[in-house]
């Protein structure tokens, strides 16, 4: 049942011959554990703030409805259980009539199966989602921070949404982790698990769970830290923050994305950190006091840096640094600096951006994976915005040198069924078999194809090419793409296919490209093989189940 809300009375003023209705502020005692909003897109934003005994608890921005809402998003209010918060609002006030308590979220009972929600890739309850930040793995569970703004479907109100995982696949999605506050809102990071004590947070036997990540407000970028003592649930911000503040040494507001890392050689702890036009490196020994060591010109944003061995060997690694656009350099680091040997290169492309890997994997699992920002829209929906499939990277040799690859993690097995499996096949013949399946809502398809002539082939789906290889140009849905065979007429594709979102994994991930799902709406041939005379070598066809089910 909704809690009626009691309004304290609105005024409304005469101002040059029209209304304007202002709110006084509302006042409400807490006894349930959401505060369920109405928003309307087409409505201005405005400041909503929350006060506890004229405290600000916390403010935000917000389309608030004033007329019948597109969707409903939610304050999580249970750690303000008993007290009386008062709410004030500098926009339309019409809706904060219709803001009310209640247990669950408005909308619960269609919560996942909503027409545009992803059923096997991460997606937010409500609200926008950007890149990943802090994922980390500690005692059982696999942490997924990210850009949030819980308040509407685009961007705004930048704070650190939070989710956890046993197995990297299904996700219980927790209350906001960092929420803005007067130094800012907040941006991207990563954290780390301080079991040494160095800033000294530790609590007894139990390590703290520390965040560094930036801080933005009109004027800088900074850096702060934060830390949890309770595996992530609730955070304590550093007193003495910030940490970096080096908009001055950089003549740049674009100082931003630390990535933090213990390096075990050199005993101290590594940040690197986005900074005008590169990634600089930054050391530790007390996560508190930072010094600059050096700089690598050529990135963008969201800095990851890391050690691979090559084709598995532990006895011959490289170092990996890479930026948002995930292209990336391979080389050497001492700790303090790192020595590009090759790059740019790139393993990916499309929709993927701001990609971060787990930290603190145990011993037992030394697989460096990777989840990607998929920067692709659920237009309509009270959410917008996913995470692409979990990816391990690992270091191959090829004819140019040791180069990235990317496939999906094997905890992703357990959503496939296999439905169809057939070889030596014609495009025709292929196709045909294809008709027989009727639920292309998700699915997962596997296949090489042989192509005769050097012209384009490849995979539609309602008319959209999801797979379209230009073996003249050697191009994949446009992108550059040589195999490593320079002379093969196959390829291999590995694509998985959501409700919105599109993944393809080529040559046993030599390379992947992710896309937004958009059918031809006249289009009602489902998927077909296409191409000049191809033979589909290998076809094997998968249903897919609901991560939410």
């Amino acid at each position: 049942m909704k809690s009626a809300l009691t309004l304290i009375a609105l005024s409304g003023l005469i101002l040059c011959g029209s209304f304007v209705l202002r709110a006084q502020p509302l006042s409400l005692k807490i006894t349930k554990r959401y505060l369920n909003l109405p928003v309307a897109q087409t409505q201005q934003r405005g400041s909503m703030q929350f006060r506890i005994q004229d405290k600000p608890e916390r403010s935000f921005k917000i389309r608030l409805a004033a007329d019948k809402p597109d969707y409903w998003v939610f304050c999580d209010v249970s750690a303000l259980q008993g007290k009386t918060i008062t709410i004030s609002y500098d926009g339309q006030s019409e809706g904060l009539r219709k803001i009310y308590q209640d247990d669950k979220i408005a909308g619960q009972d269609s919560l996942y199966a909503e027409t545009k929600r992803p059923q096997y890739h991460f997606s937010t309850r409500r609200g926008w989602i950007n890149d990943p930040n802090g994922m980390i793995f500690y005692e059982g569970e696999y942490h997924l921070f990210y850009q949030h703004n819980p308040y509407e479907r685009e961007w705004e109100n930048m704070s650190w949404g939070h989710a956890v995982s046993k197995d990297m696949i299904h996700w219980e999605e927790l209350p906001t982790a960092l929420a803005p506050d007067s130094l800012g809102t907040m941006f991207s990071g990563s954290t780390v698990i301080d079991y040494a004590n160095t800033a000294g947070f530790n609590q007894g036997n139990v390590p703290a769970m520390i965040a560094l990540f930036t801080v933005d407000n009109p004027d800088k970028q900074i850096q702060c830290m934060a830390y949890s003592l309770d595996k992530g649930r609730t955070w304590t911000k550093y007193a003495k923050n910030p940490l970096i503040d080096s908009k001055a040494k950089w003549n740049s507001k674009d100082t931003r994305d630390p990535r933090v890392f213990w390096y075990k050689p050199g005993k101290h702890w590594v940040m690197v950190l986005n900074e005008r036009d590169g990634h600089s490196i930054y050391s530790s020994k007390n996560l508190k006091e930072w010094t600059y060591e050096s700089h690598v010109t050529g990135f963008w944003e969201c800095p990851d840096l890391f050690e691979l061995p090559i084709d598995g060997d532990t006895g011959k690694t490289k170092w990996v640094m890479y930026g948002a656009s995930a292209t990336y350099m391979i080389g050497t680091f001492d700790g303090k600096t790192f020595t590009p040997e090759s790059g740019k290169h790139y393993y990916t492309s499309g929709s993927i951006y701001a990609a971060q890997t787990f930290a603190n994997m145990p011993e037992s699992d030394p697989r460096r994976i990777q989840i990607g920002w998929g920067r692709i829209p659920q237009p309509g929906m009270p959410f917008n915005n996913l995470m692409l499939l979990p990816t391990e990277l690992q270091l191959r040799t090829t004819k140019n040198g040791p180069r990235l690859t990317s496939v999906p993690v094997k905890e992703t097995e357990q959503l496939f069924t296999p439905v169809l499996q057939e070889s030596s096949l014609s495009g025709a013949e292929a196709t045909e078999k294809l008709k027989s399946v009727t639920q292309l809502d998700r699915f997962r398809l596997k296949t090489t194809l042989k192509l005769s002539h050097a012209t384009s082939a490849g995979v539609s789906l309602f008319g959209q090419r999801i797979l379209d290889y230009d073996l003249n140009s050697n191009l994949i849905n446009g992108v550059f793409y040589s195999p490593e065979n320079m002379t093969s007429m196959e390829i291999t594709a590995d694509i998985y296919v959501d409700r919105s979102s599109i993944e393809v994994f080529i040559d046993g991930g030599a390379y992947s490209y992710s896309l937004e799902r958009k059918p031809t709406a006249t289009n009602k041939e489902g998927l077909q093989f296409w191409g000049n005379r191809i033979d589909v070598k290998e076809l094997k066809l998968y249903t897919a189940k609901s991560i939410w089910k």
